[in-house]
């Protein structure tokens, strides 16, 4: 692995530490309610969380005192909460401890790494010449094929599926962190 890709290993498991601190200090406070989630409420909260990243980059001004950072992290969190409601479904009631959604947690964001090392190698690092407001376009891109993809009862003729684009999604809210990270160092 060159100097660059391990750069981007370490800058992309910091910002998965990041995330994974709120995602179980909200797990102390709410336990993992979230298991009641069907997949369109959790594409809809996706579907916010980007917009707001849009309307932000856009207007340039948040009425809420909130900025642009933790909806990336959001967007990491929901993508990676996506990803467990894919495997083990949708339920009624909490059904799972919060060690158990950590664990789960830890085995999806490994992935996400796993998956952006790959692309990272066959692209060259090209994420890093890219603006941040493309990877919320891609962002809110990747949201839209979910809904389709779930109005067709989750199959697919040729394309990736659900897991897939949640995968994305992840990769490149990461970048979104990294990269405002390194611009609020600079």
């Amino acid at each position: 692995m060159n100097t660059k890709q391990n750069k981007t290993e370490q800058q992309f498991k910091h910002a998965m530490t990041l995330c994974r601190d709120i995602f179980q200090k909200k797990l102390y406070d709410y336990k993992p309610s979230w298991r009641m989630l069907r997949p369109s409420s959790l594409t809809d909260q996706l579907f916010i969380k980007a917009k707001r990243i849009r309307s932000l980059e856009i207007k340039k001004e948040s009425l809420v005192g909130e900025g642009i950072m933790p909806e990336f992290i959001a967007l990491i969190n929901y993508g990676i909460v996506g990803l467990i409601q894919l495997s083990k479904g949708f339920v009624d009631h909490i059904d799972m401890t919060n060690d158990e959604a950590m664990a789960l947690y830890d085995s999806y964001a490994s992935e996400c790494l796993q998956l952006m090392l790959k692309k990272n190698h066959d692209y060259d690092e090209a994420w890093r010449g890219m603006r941040v407001s493309s990877y919320t376009d891609f962002i809110l891109t990747k949201i839209e094929r979910i809904k389709e993809i779930e109005n067709h009862g989750g199959e697919t003729l040729v394309s990736e599926g659900i897991d897939s684009n949640y995968m994305d999604i992840i990769n490149y809210a990461t970048f979104g962190v990294i990269k405002l990270t390194e611009d609020a160092e600079a």
